[in-house]
């Protein structure tokens, strides 16, 4: 049990890490496009992930660097692909939004709210089709729960009684609209009842309890008894997405209260007051600062995808090269 929970506060300290480090290098220019990070809501991602077997199937969203790090992905390629480098587990092509390693089970992530949940349902449906006792773990955050693709997903797993994990990461907010002001529901656990499924409710920032939560769930949906829907209550410390400005003034003391709950920090209280020494930890943060820097000398010195591969993964591989592409990568346009 103690290598487990070394597990989870590692996993959690490495997600912290590369966000923190990849939004210096966003701010530096060196990763294009937008940046969503999940600082605050580490325990709720790793609680859940660790809860699976390796071989189960796990879908995130459009803040979801951490999802496939907590599934048990490596950071190189993950770092590659943000920096968009032909290393990536994208090829480069992807970037911060659409991260995906199905040696992991990480079936991908998208930036249109709510689209996850019927990829997880259908990933969950073949599992049941073929036989195998495989589970699929849907993330999504509250306001992906006024999508129609979720109440769709929701009812089809209901009837078919499929095996998969609903899990809300319920932030309390959508970019800097509060949940509860477009929600008509106190808690979006609630909305499980409409569908006759079991609902849960868990602290979000206590990374055991969710392991808990989600584990149970699991164990019910390898059972053949259906999916769950677990809303974690959780907290995003940063803004929106990188470099956005102003969101966080607007919070104020709210923010300075949830800040007292960082996951990580509690949890170190929690394994030095249950008898880990403090170095072991301070250890494996040591390890964890090597990899991130590893990871970022990996993606630098990674070449970008050539222009030809923009018509590679698409509908119908290969599109023919157009002649101009050739003539521009030979140096003679």
């Amino acid at each position: 049990m103690k290598k487990e929970r070394l597990e989870l506060f590692r996993r959690m300290v490495l997600i912290r890490r590369f966000e923190s480090h990849a939004e210096a290098c966003h701010a530096k220019g060196e990763i294009p496009g937008s940046l969503h990070t999940a600082t605050g809501q580490e325990a709720e991602i790793v609680g859940s992930c660790m809860a699976l077997r390796p071989d189960d199937y796990m879908v995130g969203n459009h803040r979801s660097h951490g999802h496939p790090i907590a599934k048990g992905a490596s950071i190189n390629p993950l770092m590659a692909e943000l920096f968009g480098r032909s290393t990536g587990v994208c090829g480069g092509k992807g970037g911060s939004m659409h991260l995906s390693d199905f040696s992991v089970g990480s079936l991908g992530e998208t930036s249109i709210v709510g689209s996850g949940v019927p990829v997880a349902v259908g990933a969950a449906l073949g599992a049941s089709l073929q036989g195998s006792d495989r589970v699929s773990l849907c993330f999504f955050g509250d306001g992906a729960t006024n999508e129609g693709a979720f109440h769709e997903g929701m009812n089809l797993a209901a009837i078919w009684k499929l095996p998969v994990i609903f899990l809300c990461e319920n932030n309390l907010y959508g970019v800097s609209t509060p949940a509860a002001e477009v929600i008509s529901v106190k808690d979006i656990a609630e909305r499980g009842a409409a569908y006759t499924m079991r609902s849960e409710i868990v602290d979000g920032q206590d990374v055991e309890a969710v392991f808990d939560v989600v584990g149970a769930a699991v164990s019910r949906a390898r059972a053949g008894e259906g999916p769950t829907l677990v809303e974690a209550k959780t907290y995003r410390f940063a803004e929106h997405a990188a470099n956005m400005g102003r969101v966080l003034l607007e919070r104020g003391l709210e923010l300075e209260e949830w800040l007292k709950r960082d996951p990580i920090e509690l949890y170190r209280s929690k394994l030095i007051a249950g008898g880990t020494d403090a170095d072991e930890l301070i250890a494996i943060e040591t390890e964890i600062d090597d990899e991130i820097v590893a990871s970022l000398d990996f993606a630098r010195n990674s070449p970008y995808p050539e222009q030809s591969e923009a018509f590679t993964d698409v509908f119908t591989e290969p599109v023919p090269t157009p002649a101009w592409l050739n003539v521009v990568e030979n140096g003679d346009g």
